[in-house]
């Protein structure tokens, strides 16, 4: 009952945002998966339960462990460490839920950085976080820029944006996304657009935007008016070329596997595997769907992402670890389940403690 008390609360605070003009107008597109109105999966997604099936089962249906009881384990960022790693390897750290940090080139990127105690468009209301940021805000470096897979609010942040804007180069994101991030202080120079398939190249890095199988919107009418996107980086470091794809927010679809032919091999997957559920499994994978979007995308070692901060769906907090655990292995993919601000350096060896077990 608890889930579904925040969850009207938000539904009520995001359509009073929209009376009250807090939301920004995105940018109409040409894009041939734009209908005129609104942005469309392609191929089309598979059917999932409407709003009333789903506020049902959060009536009738509790979540019991969908929260932690005992503490997650995190460590601090050690920013002189992460500064002093080297330029022939990819680094990466969890920051929690998607939020992760990427250095790749010697260039450091954030990806959907949500730094807020919840994900919501109010901070007394909605999904609260299970472990504190690794870090204090006020200690957080420039960083070369940021990549944005869509505007929901647990990848897009309104106050993280307003307190990084100034130590960002950069913000690339999906089309239309760009009037949310001016609407939060952006500069519009600092910001570029993309559509699927289009690619553009920023200090170090390549950055091309790629099909995902989601939605997007921020109030209750604003739904698919931004694209979605999940993402390609790529930058040449030591006459070697380091890759790494990240899935953003996706059902498992088709579109995988013509990532990988069209874009791989990479050496790094960031696979969503988390807030899943039959009920909308057309935009959200199952683990199992998620190695093998892994495997797909021809990458060579796995991080599961969109786990282990918030509570978003019916499943036990652990689950999404176990499962990808269990399918990872009997793919023989190579998986990486770092804490929350332990670094990952792809020739190092590689974190693969289960730390979530014997948690409560």
């Amino acid at each position: 009952m608890l889930k579904l008390f925040f969850t009207l609360i938000v539904l009520a605070l995001t359509l009073t945002a929209w009376l009250f003009g807090c939301s920004t107008i995105p940018q109409r597109s040409l894009s041939d998966h734009f209908d005129g109105k609104t942005f469309v999966n392609s191929p089309q997604e598979p059917a999932n339960a409407g709003m009333w099936e789903i506020n049902k089962r959060f009536i009738l249906e509790s979540s019991p462990g969908g929260e932690p009881i005992d503490a997650i384990p995190w460590q601090p960022v050690n920013w002189g460490q992460w500064a002093g790693l080297p330029v022939n390897d990819i680094h990466v750290m969890r920051l929690g839920h998607s939020s992760l940090m990427l250095k790749i080139a010697g260039e450091t990127w954030l990806i959907d950085p949500v730094f807020s105690e919840r994900t919501s468009p109010v901070q007394w209301a909605g999904p609260k976080r299970f472990h504190p940021i690794p870090f204090k805000m006020e200690d957080f470096p420039a960083v070369q820029g940021i990549v944005l897979s869509h505007d929901h609010y647990d990848h897009l942040d309104t106050a993280t944006i307003k307190a990084l804007q100034t130590k960002v180069q950069y913000f690339v994101a999906p089309l239309g996304v760009g009037a949310r991030l001016q609407g939060m202080g952006v500069p519009k120079e600092k910001i570029t657009e993309l559509d699927w398939w289009q690619s553009a190249k920023l200090g170090n890095m390549t950055l091309t935007a790629a099909p995902a199988q989601h939605f997007s919107g921020r109030t209750l009418t604003d739904k698919n008016e931004t694209l979605w996107a999940s993402w390609s980086i790529k930058a040449r470091a030591a006459d070697k070329e380091q890759s790494v794809f990240y899935s953003g927010d996706s059902g498992y679809s088709p579109a995988f596997k013509t990532i990988g032919q069209r874009l791989g091999p990479f050496d790094l997957s960031l696979i969503e595997t988390g807030a899943y559920d039959l009920m909308w499994r057309g935009i959200h994978m199952l683990p199992e769907e998620s190695v093998q979007a892994h495997i797909d995308s021809q990458s060579k070692i796995m991080l599961p992402v969109h786990n282990g901060t918030f509570n978003l769906a019916f499943h036990a907090w652990q689950d999404p670890f176990e499962r990808v655990s269990v399918a990872a292995k009997k793919q023989g993919v190579t998986l990486t389940t770092p804490i929350v601000g332990e670094p990952v350096s792809l020739l190092a060896p590689l974190p693969q403690k289960a730390w979530w077990v014997g948690l409560k």
